[in-house]
């Protein structure tokens, strides 16, 4: 079910003072075609003009204190799109990062990938590399970029691991601790929200492990039309939440 709207953004202090606020954020940044398609633009285009709803997330996060924001950058299933836009979306990547590493730094933003990344480009891996190595120092923010990645495929290559340490390691074991040990995000929190923007209801094979027990909100703004005001908004629905895991009060 989509979240409800609200008719105004809270304020920051008003976020701050309500209740608990996430850990953890994830967010899939959907409708980038649709907003270009809309414009009779470029379908890049629209991949370009979500660079400021990164900048708006990134931002709302420091501000409020989240530890770790997790975005859908490229899929696995991405690789199937027109080889020409694969490559563009590919040289915005290196050129965003390139551009926007002293703001991170500054920021104190440390970067991860999560995914297979050794599908990349070389190129493109050096560019991450050098830019993860740059920032690994800082703690006040861990943006995850989820880069030729398969919610699928994350619990196959666990379970790979796990196999494989069974055979050679005496005592292992096989539970779900041990599972998510091996995971692509291991040592950091499961999200506690999700951000879906373009409005569709579905978690496109995105953290499945992960978001066993996430708050989702959904808005049909489209990614490049994300602001603060938006991310402020799932963050104040996610307060007003009763999250039990699960269990009976």
């Amino acid at each position: 079910m989509a979240s409800p709207k609200v008719a105004r953004a809270p304020t920051l202090e008003e976020l701050k003072a309500r209740g608990p606020l996430p850990r953890h954020v994830a967010i899939i940044m959907d409708g980038n075609g649709r907003w270009a398609a809309r414009r009779g633009v470029p379908r890049l285009w629209g991949h370009r003009a979500g660079r400021r709803a990164v900048r708006e997330a990134i931002e709302g996060c420091l501000e409020l204190g989240v530890e770790v924001l997790t975005l859908y950058t490229f899929s696995r299933e991405n690789w199937e799109r027109p080889r020409r836009e694969v490559q563009g979306l590919m040289r915005f990547l290196v050129r965003t990062l390139n551009e926007e590493i002293d703001n991170l730094d500054k920021s104190q933003v440390r970067l991860g990938i999560i995914g297979r990344s050794q599908e990349l480009d070389p190129t493109v891996r050096q560019v991450v590399s050098k830019a993860m190595k740059r920032l690994d120092h800082h703690r006040r923010l861990t943006l995850l970029l989820a880069l030729s990645y398969s919610g699928r495929a994350e619990l196959v290559d666990a379970v790979k691991e796990l196999v494989q340490e069974a055979r050679t390691k005496v005592g292992a074991r096989v539970d779900e601790t041990a599972l998510a040990a091996h995971l692509y995000t291991a040592g950091y929190p499961d999200p506690d929200l999700l951000i879906r923007t373009s409005g569709e209801m579905r978690l496109s094979n995105f953290l499945l492990w992960q978001v066993a027990y996430t708050e989702f909100w959904v808005t049909e703004t489209l990614w490049p039309d994300f602001r603060r005001r938006h991310f402020y908004q799932a963050v104040a629905d996610f307060q007003g939440r009763d999250r039990r895991f699960g269990r009976v009060d």
